[in-house]
């Protein structure tokens, strides 16, 4: 029911009944995403190459809703492995209905420093495996009359942020696809980008240490460096990215389809 009481499918803020496939889910964005989804309703599958860390993360699943949750060990590098491993997944543990398209980014370093070879195993990681993955997906989406698919990719997408530009390149790559696809997929169907800023993960400890053996400088003073930039003076929590995942996920989200929504702070400078 909506507001004034007519039936109004689309107003729920509730996942039950409906499956979700996590990819990345193994730690950081991807792990805090599937505790949100459990905690809305859904019925999780967590997907990544860590299965024993998968197992812990469904322990933890289970006590926070209550759907049912499974997990599928996968390495996202393996394109052509993707459709039998998902087909295999779903015969056990039912249609998908709710995809999240999220993986490990490639190494930081100027772009001018990378090998055409460098390109090819972040890109089957990312674009090729989330092609994959919506190509495998889409039709059962399309006859259950309900569909999102979100990446998590990055605000490098509107402002390229130095010294990553690897990922800067993979990341619009992204953005240009799930636009295009935008305006392919049936119209029960959604696709968007969520864009993390500065967020306290392993990730951004990796680039950290990936600058200070660069530059020289301190954790501090590359941490002091970043918060500059952060009107909220601080780092983004994983649970709060993935609020704004679940958000894009929920049938009363149907009608936000090919948007990046940055959940960064306020550290864009682009409107």
């Amino acid at each position: 029911m909506d507001l004034l009481g007519n039936d109004y499918p689309y107003a729920t803020n509730s996942l039950e009944g409906k499956h979700v496939l996590v990819c990345g889910a193994s730690q950081g964005i991807g792990a805090a995403a599937a505790k949100m989804m459990a905690k809305a309703g859904a019925n999780v599958t967590v997907a990544a190459r860590n299965e024993e860390a998968l197992e812990r993360l469904v322990g933890e699943l289970e006590l926070l809703g209550k759907g049912t949750h499974g997990i599928m060990p996968i390495d996202l590098e393996a394109t052509k492995a993707i459709p039998s491993a998902v087909n295999e997944m779903m015969a056990q543990r039912g249609p998908v209905h709710v995809l999240i398209n999220n993986a490990g980014g490639p190494p930081g370093g100027p772009l001018l420093s990378n090998e055409i070879e460098d390109f090819e195993a972040p890109f089957k990681r990312h674009l090729h495996a989330a092609h994959t993955l919506v190509k495998t997906l889409a039709p059962g989406m399309e006859r259950a009359g309900f569909g999102r698919i979100i990446q998590i990719i990055s605000t490098s997408v509107k402002e390229p942020i130095p010294n990553i530009g690897l990922s800067n390149t993979l990341r619009g790559a992204m953005a240009s696809w799930a636009k295009s696809l935008s305006n392919e997929l049936a119209p029960c169907i959604t696709i968007n980008n969520v864009l993390p800023g500065f967020t306290d993960t392993s990730r951004l400890g990796s680039l950290a240490n990936s600058i200070q053996e660069r530059t020289g400088k301190s954790a501090q003073e590359i941490h002091s460096g970043w918060m500059a930039q952060v009107p909220i003076g601080r780092l983004i929590d994983p649970l709060e990215t993935a609020s704004a995942i679940t958000f894009l996920a929920l049938p009363a989200s149907g009608g936000i389809r090919g948007v990046s929504l940055a959940v960064d702070g306020g550290r864009l400078r682009s409107i």
